[in-house]
């Protein structure tokens, strides 16, 4: 059986390896990812498309500025995309984001072991803990590049604008505001930061103790005899 200490330490692991879990379903089911407003300009005035949306869904409105306000809308994101580097970006971000989900899970399930068992097998110990926590870091930090890259460089919003609204003309500006589901991944990398944190603080102290019951014999007090 572990010690307390260790079921103490891999315990609090698990409980943000779950936490970290949970934040990416989050991530992957909220369409609040980010708000666009894109200005297109007409023949006689401009329009004004604002947009939020998430990997999924999200809501379109169009303002023109003579006034007239056409009602918000929902749309699907794969449904409203015809720029093919951008679903495709939009895909990968999905399925790096799965990926970091099975990461967390299998990282969960490793630290709950060690938090109830000794396991035998190295890998199932502390490496393992490392390797899945920095994998599942490694894919969220991704999905924050790209997609951020897949707006500015791919034109996401004015593609899901043009989507939303088949009668608009030339695009004159945009502006882009994150959202919570797009800034809550940061906590999934502080959560993975935490856990790994954790499991070295107890690794390094079982090595220190290691050692210390290690010590050449010439480093013992004068005064003790052996027989």
């Amino acid at each position: 059986m572990p010690t307390r200490k260790k079921t103490g330490m891999f315990a609090a692991a698990f409980l943000t390896c779950i936490c970290s879990f949970v934040v990416i379903c989050v991530v992957l089911a909220t369409p609040h990812w980010v708000s666009s407003k894109v200005r297109f300009s007409g023949t006689n005035s401009s329009v004004m498309v604002s947009l939020t949306y998430g990997l999924f869904s999200g809501t379109c409105e169009q303002l023109v500025d003579a006034g007239l306000l056409v009602p918000e809308k929902i749309f699907q994101v794969a449904a409203n995309l015809s720029n093919t580097k951008a679903k495709s970006t939009i895909t990968a971000i999905i399925v790096i984001l799965v990926l970091g989900l099975l990461v967390s899970l299998l990282s969960s399930g490793f630290t709950c072991t060690n938090a109830v068992s000794n396991p035998y097998q190295t890998f199932l110990g502390p490496i393992g803990v490392y390797t899945w926590n920095s994998l599942c870091g490694i894919f969220i930090l991704i999905a924050m590049i790209l997609f951020p890259v897949n707006i500015e460089g791919n034109g996401l919003s004015i593609e899901l604008a043009r989507g939303c609204f088949s009668a608009l003309q030339k695009h004159v500006k945009s502006e882009h505001t994150y959202g919570y589901s797009y800034w809550i991944m940061l906590l999934v990398i502080f959560l993975n930061a935490a856990s790994i944190i954790i499991i070295y603080f107890y690794d390094h102290a079982r090595y220190s103790k290691k050692k210390e019951q290690e010590r050449p014999i010439e480093n013992a007090p004068k005064d003790v005899i052996l027989f």
